[in-house]
């Protein structure tokens, strides 16, 4: 230890002159880390990496994932300010009908593992569904609660631990059955060079959105998950009161 004295107190008290303040030891000079590898990026990502991007506009990079690497796509609502994502696999922009799943974010289901809907297994069975193709992409919808946002869907849920079903506490507070805006899938769709789709989806009000907005839906694919005791009355009521295809119905 290397050793500094300070001055002795000047309040009149008896002090020594001076008295010992350790230091630490000086640190080893830090190693030299190693070159780094060059950025595998070609020009226009690396400016695009580099750049903040104007809202509307797609930035992309690599994710891997347990059903493989996919291509991850971002992008900032220009009318919501509401940041939206898209996980696509292989090459899309060649003008065959593209495999696609739009996903409204789910909180509960999808990070929480609730059990009170199916939107987590959805989740994940379109993303397999996409992996076993070798080709698609899931667009991920930040529309919490069918537009609602997490607070009134939990507000929602306590209405229906009361008895209320899903539609049914919407309405007791003053919320629309479904509230989403696909609006910006059609952008994103767009940006990545797809204008036909094959949708992995129950919904027929997806299908009927996204042929408005200029995509054309040339097949519907079911996705029907397991239910639960927990979510067999909210799928029942997604059937009978929300129009959405049940697993026994034609495609």
């Amino acid at each position: 230890m290397n050793a500094r004295f300070l001055p002795a107190a000047a309040n009149g008290d008896s002090a020594p002159d001076s008295f010992p303040v350790t230091a630490p030891d000086t640190p080893p000079a830090a190693a030299v880390p190693p070159a780094a590898a060059p950025l595998e990026l070609s020009a226009r990502a690396l400016a695009t990496a580099l750049s903040v991007p104007a809202p509307g506009t797609l930035v992309s990079c690599r994710l891997p994932t347990r059903w493989g690497e996919f291509d991850l796509h971002g992008l900032v609502d220009p009318q919501t300010g509401a940041e939206h994502a898209a996980m696509s696999l292989g090459r899309l922009d060649d003008g065959a009908p593209v495999l696609t799943r739009l996903h409204s974010e789910c909180l509960t289901g999808d990070t929480l593992y609730s059990l009170k809907c199916d939107c987590g297994a959805q989740l994940e069975g379109a993303l397999s569904a996409i992996a076993e193709a070798g080709r698609g992409l899931l667009l991920y919808l930040r529309q919490e609660g069918r537009g609602i946002g997490l607070v009134n869907k939990i507000r929602a849920y306590a209405l229906q631990q009361a008895g209320a079903d899903t539609v049914e506490a919407n309405r007791l507070l003053g919320l629309p059955d479904d509230a989403r805006d696909y609006t910006v899938a059609a952008t994103m769709l767009r940006q990545l060079g797809v204008s036909r789709v094959r949708l992995l989806t129950n919904n027929p009000a997806k299908v009927e959105a996204l042929q408005r907005l200029g995509i054309a839906v040339v097949d519907r694919l079911p996705l029907h998950m397991p239910s639960n005791p927990h979510n067999q009355a909210y799928l029942r009521t997604k059937s009978r009161r929300m129009g959405h295809y049940g697993p026994d119905e034609p495609i």
